[in-house]
């Protein structure tokens, strides 16, 4: 099988991630007979400091011709946040209809999380993001700004279509897993959006007998996250919920520098795009340390979308025997004092040996 992949290095250290891993991708995917042949896009906050723009006009028609996106990070100091999200991967996985985010969170042999008393194989849960409505639609505005009257609207947007299939797909997971499903609500402040969302996984749940579910307020499933994350094993929630709860889903699993993320187009219409959750991180920027394990992992599950799934496993567990051996390198963000190209390097003779 042959693949054509887009590369958007993008800000900060997703160019030292992409730069580390992208050949090795390549000459893994070689030895198991799939070609993989990628080309790179320079868009992203620098591209928006010189013309305006992180990405052109027809970045989504350049995009649709590929078979997947690998998306390093997003986010420059010079350029707010609302800007760099908005014009670059709100922009993609909206327009490609991305609306399955899943973001496994796993305590790897050989990996210390923050929490006493977890240890390898612990910590493993998966979180269904529901991607493209919900509190990031873009609906709302500003009137009357600098004045006293000055009013902000920010209106969430739940969709029958959007998060029945959402909540499906995290269904299906569950069923595949250990049968578990927590659904991350707020239905006692948010009484339509949320209530909606709660009416919708009861609707579901119906398909799925064998599924337990259990409901959350997003508070205590914060609390949770941390107080007993062991006992969760698929989680649905809203886009705001999903984007916090990875967050702690991937420190409590040792950093968020080895967390993976997927936003799935599940018709295939369009490319599905792959990511590490770790953000641009410019305070380590050109430091040479960011943790290149969340890109390849994230390049694993994009294998796995791919349905090449000898190729995933592959890369998988060699990231896993790696962390396991206490004798090779890591990164400082878990514990160690290597470079993002001594890990990737690694790895790279351990698997093309």
């Amino acid at each position: 099988m042959s693949y054509d992949i887009a590369v958007i290095p993008g800000d900060g250290i997703g160019n030292e991630v992409v730069d580390a891993t992208e050949s090795l991708m390549i000459d893994l995917a070689a030895s198991h007979d799939v070609e993989i042949q990628t080309t790179q896009f320079d868009w992203g906050s620098e591209r928006y400091l010189e013309e305006g723009a992180l990405m052109p006009e027809d970045g989504l028609d350049t995009l649709e011709e590929f078979d997947s996106i690998l998306l390093g990070a997003v986010g420059h100091p010079e350029v707010p946040d609302h800007v760099t999200l908005r014009n670059l991967r709100l922009p993609i996985t909206k327009g490609f209809n991305q609306h399955i985010c899943k973001r496994p969170s796993y305590l790897f042999e050989g990996v210390q999380s923050p929490l006493r008393g977890y240890s390898g194989g612990d910590i493993d849960l998966v979180v269904y993001r529901q991607n493209t409505e919900g509190e990031y639609a873009d609906v709302g505005g500003r009137e009357h700004q600098g004045f006293s009257n000055e009013v902000a609207v920010q209106s969430a947007v739940y969709t029958r279509e959007g998060t029945e299939a959402i909540v499906r797909a995290a269904f299906e997971a569950a069923t595949e897993r250990r049968g578990k499903l927590t659904n991350i609500t707020k239905s006692n402040a948010q009484a339509y959006g949320m209530v909606f969302w709660d009416e919708v996984v009861q609707e579901i749940s119906e398909e799925y007998p064998n599924v337990t579910v259990e409901r959350l307020l997003v508070d205590a499933g914060s609390m949770d996250f941390v107080r007993r994350p062991d006992e969760f094993d698929v989680v649905v929630a809203s886009n705001l919920f999903g984007d916090i709860l990875t967050d702690i889903g991937g420190i409590i699993s040792g950093s968020l520098g080895i967390a993976p993320s997927t936003n799935i187009n599940p018709s295939g219409e369009y490319p599905s795009m792959f990511e590490p959750v770790h953000g641009s991180a410019f305070d380590i920027m050109g430091e040479g340390i960011a943790n290149p394990v969340g890109m390849l992992l994230s390049m694993s599950l994009m294998f796995e979308h791919l349905d090449e799934d000898e190729l995933a496993e592959t890369l998988w567990n060699g990231v896993a025997e790696q962390l396991a051996d206490s004798d090779a390198p890591r990164t400082p963000d878990i514990g160690g004092n290597a470079t993002t190209l001594d890990v990737a390097g690694d790895l790279e003779e351990r698997l093309l040996q």
